[in-house]
């Protein structure tokens, strides 16, 4: 493709640009910013927009970018545009502006409505905008936050019009969805493009994230705060933004099952014993953030959290309650409230809103339905508009047009009308070309430590495909895209690094790891054992298929050996009994999902509970964790041993990636004792099956390749396998990573390093299993080694397992001692 081809996009786009569109309708100095930033794209990608948007998909599936949709099961691929849009600085200031002067007065309301009342009573505000709110919380009233700021966090959803005047389309609260993903969005763009955001001056994202922890932290209690972001879930639709802002920010990522109320203090359980958290970032809604004091059909909110609210040692970013100020109804009287409360104009005003809880603004509602949005009044489903939360009128047949009036005559106060929203667009690549898409920004605005609100220059730009422009979330065919502000001149370097939590210079060094909450220990634990277990599935696998290390020495299908594998194969699951053929049977423990068993499904289940981890995983772990696994139809055994033995090399790659990169913190300590634990449980199991008194010269080949010592021993040992050696080597030699003694002088080596909770200075009941586990290996040799011993040190290493859930992951009770509340 010739030059003059590849530079051409600039002004292709505009000659179909619409009106209004962001980049036609820019500044001159604005203007050739773009033309410069599409020009180097269009080198980058040879001209070709799809190229450049598969680049920048590449980017961000490799930082884990992903989200779901209501109802979906798995997260799909992150929609990310390759094109930012970008704002000069002069139009910034304006949108700045606006939103810190509405952030202050949306923090006024609410002081007010939790405390006097005033405003009600006083005539601008009717009580039922208030109490109608179902995320009013009367609870709440006279319980007032730390310094009393309501909000620590809000966002705007803000439209720009074809004319280039920007509307405030809706205020949040509640959950600030988005912020993640404008942070994400822009690290991906900066990894695909290179120096060019840069080379544009465009501002930096850091400062605000700065800003923002040290705002959360100003109004904790204590001067070094212990802060919790806290999680519905890893179901939740925005939990990879969760997770990568926990781990960004330096949070700690818990849901409610990880915290709990004593005498007035939040806490969290962790393998130390309880640990005082002093404020929250939370990210669900108010209703479930405590059962006892709001929906009592809450599972995922902390018991008596209310509590520490009321107790005043608590920040919570925001401040339960303060979601009655999102509705839609609300959004009509806030101009006069700005004149009554800041005595000013709003800077950026909503757009046109009508409650209809008024008569005269029924009317008008009523009137003027064609050219109007007509919506629940407080995002709730309400009759008239079945399956939606608004809806233009003009898009009513009559039979609806009818049931709306009558269920707006019955309950108008559940009723808003709004002016049609016209977008101003912006470029994006939508199949291989360059196409205006319309589009809204939603912007952030934090506290700092000084309690001054601070705008981030950027925003989590959404590009209308076919979802609803005014929902909260992202919609099936939504795209996402950077939005940069661009300045006159080179933006200084920032990030988060080099300051403390509070600001003031570098942090104290320390050489201990964060605390590890007992249930990121317990996932930890088992996402070792599930990748062990599939491993060693993986390894009966490739027995089976043949894949001794001397083909003269493997077992024939109709041997007792082969047999035993098959039935060690159908007792763990993999599969369903031994009536098929060799290709077949393996196929189905490869890749057959349905069965538990199978190498399909653990892998599965390591995703799952990788999942709830991602804010301790790095990107690597977590992109073999993730990638899925080829089809197999077992028609030819050597593509089975093929595959078999690639999987055994990603999972080698991921004890690789925990060996060399994992700090030697108590999270590496209960990853690593959970493949040691698996392994030798299945060591056990092995020698019992394979190892027992008469077992054959092809049990001993298959068992020293189960245990991946068939080099090892016969490196040793000059003759064919014998039971003794065999045993000794797999079962006690303390210098093999595969025997059972191996991994039992691992389990106790980190079993005595776990933090105690005894004040005595005795060992706790892990730590005297697992010393009473390898006195009992310790003693034995190969040649007086019993299957009674063998026995006896897998219901050891079973019991030690159920000590360690005990103590480590189920260990926390309201009853504990107070020593222990730290």
């Amino acid at each position: 493709m010739d030059t003059e081809t590849r530079l051409d996009w600039a002004d292709a786009y505009l000659a179909s640009a619409p009106q209004g569109d962001l980049f036609a309708g820019a500044s001159p100095e604005l203007a050739a910013h773009w033309r410069a930033m599409l020009e180097r794209l269009s080198i980058q990608a040879k001209g070709d927009p799809a190229t450049l948007a598969d680049h920048v998909g590449r980017q961000a599936a490799d930082l884990g970018l992903a989200f779901r949709l209501t109802g979906d099961e798995q997260e799909r691929a992150w929609p990310l545009g390759p094109v930012p849009l970008l704002i000069g600085a002069a139009e910034w200031a304006h949108i700045e502006s606006g939103l810190t002067q509405r952030a202050q007065l949306l923090d006024r309301v609410l002081a007010d409505i939790y405390s006097t009342r005033s405003l009600v009573r006083d005539g601008k505000l009717p009580a039922s905008i208030v109490t109608g709110s179902p995320h009013h919380w009367q609870v709440m009233t006279g319980t007032p936050p730390p310094h009393g700021h309501h909000l620590h966090f809000y966002a705007a959803d803000i439209g720009r019009g074809p004319n280039g005047e920007w509307r405030v389309l809706a205020d949040r609260v509640r959950t600030p969805v988005g912020v993640g993903y404008a942070l994400e969005n822009r690290l991906a763009l900066s990894r695909a493009t290179g120096d060019l955001l840069g080379a544009m001056n465009a501002r930096r994202l850091a400062p605000f994230f700065a800003d923002l922890r040290r705002g959360l932290a100003a109004d904790c209690a204590r001067s070094d705060p212990r802060i919790g972001l806290l999680t519905p879930g890893r179901f939740n639709q925005s939990y990879a933004e969760q997770a990568h802002l926990a781990r960004y920010l330096g949070l700690l990522l818990v849901e409610g099952d990880d915290l709990i109320v004593s005498d007035g203090r939040l806490f969290v359980r962790t393998i130390q014993g309880l640990k005082r958290v002093d404020g929250l970032w939370r990210w669900m809604d108010s209703r479930f953030l405590d059962p006892l004091a709001f929906d009592g059909k809450s599972r995922i909110g902390v018991p008596d959290l209310y509590d520490a609210c009321a107790h005043g040692g608590l920040m919570v970013s925001n401040w339960p309650g303060a979601g009655v100020i999102e509705s839609r109804a609300f959004a009509a009287f806030l101009p006069q409230l700005a004149k009554a409360m800041l005595g000013a104009e709003l800077i950026l005003p909503n757009i046109a809103t009508w409650w209809c809880g008024q008569p005269r603004e029924s009317a008008h509602v009523e009137a003027q339905m064609d050219n109007l949005v007509v919506g629940s009044a407080f995002d709730q489903d309400v009759a008239g508009l079945p399956g939606a939360h608004f809806i233009p009128g003009a898009s009513l047949d009559e039979a609806q047009r009818a049931a709306l009036l009558e269920a707006m005559a019955r309950r108008p106060m559940d009723y808003v009308g709004q002016e049609v929203v016209k977008l101003s667009t912006t470029p994006a690549v939508i199949d291989g070309r360059l196409t205006p898409l319309p589009f809204t920004l939603r912007i952030f605005v934090a506290r700092d430590g000084a309690g001054q609100w601070r705008v981030m220059p950027g925003a989590f730009a959404r590009l209308a495909g076919h979802g609803d422009i005014r929902a909260a979330l992202m919609g099936q065919g939504d795209m996402s895209a950077d939005m940069c502000v661009i300045d006159g001149k080179p933006v200084p370097l920032d990030s988060l690094m080099g300051g403390g939590l509070l600001g003031g210079g570098a942090p104290a060094i320390r050489r201990i790891g964060g605390m590890l909450p007992a249930k990121a220990a317990d996932n930890l634990f088992w996402l070792g054992r599930y990748i062990e277990r599939a491993e060693m599935t993986l390894r009966l696998i490739r027995a089976i298929a043949g894949g001794s290390i001397e083909a003269d020495l493997g077992p024939s299908l109709a041997s007792p050996t082969m047999a035993r594998l098959v039935d060690q194969l159908a007792r763990w699951g993999a599969v369903p009994g031994s009536g098929a053929a060799v290709g077949p049977l393996c196929a189905t423990a490869l890749g057959d999902g349905n069965q538990p068993g199978s190498v399909r499904a653990l892998m599965g289940v390591v995703a799952n509970i990788g999942e709830g981890l991602r804010d301790r995983l790095a990107s690597d772990f977590w992109r073999l964790v993730r990638l899925p696994l080829p089809p197999f139809d077992g028609a030819v055994t050597e593509t089975l041993l093929d595959a078999s033995s690639r999987m055994i090399e990603r999972i080698s790659a991921l004890a690789g990636l925990a060996a060399e990169n994992m700090g030697r913190t108590d999270g590496w300590r209960f990853h690593d004792m959970g493949r040691r634990m698996e392994r030798a449980v299945n060591g056990c199991r092995l020698i019992s099956l394979f190892g027992g008194d008469q077992a054959s010269d092809d049990d001993l080949t298959v068992l020293l390749d189960l245990m991946d010592s068939q080099i090892s021993y016969r490196t040793r040992y000059l003759t064919g396998p014998a039971l003794a050696p065999v045993r000794d080597m797999l079962a006690l030699e303390p210098y093999n990573p595969r025997a059972i003694a191996w991994q039992a002088l691992r389990l106790a080596e980190h079993v005595a390093a776990l933090p105690t909770l005894r004040a005595d200075g005795m060992p706790e009941e892990p730590h005297r299993l697992a010393d009473a586990l390898v006195a009992r290996l310790a003693p034995l040799t190969g040649d007086v080694l019993t299957q009674a011993d063998i026995a006896d040190a897998e219901s050891r290493l079973f019991a030690l397992s159920d000590a360690i859930g005990q103590r480590y992951f189920l260990q926390v009770r309201k009853t504990e001692s107070p020593d222990m509340l730290a």
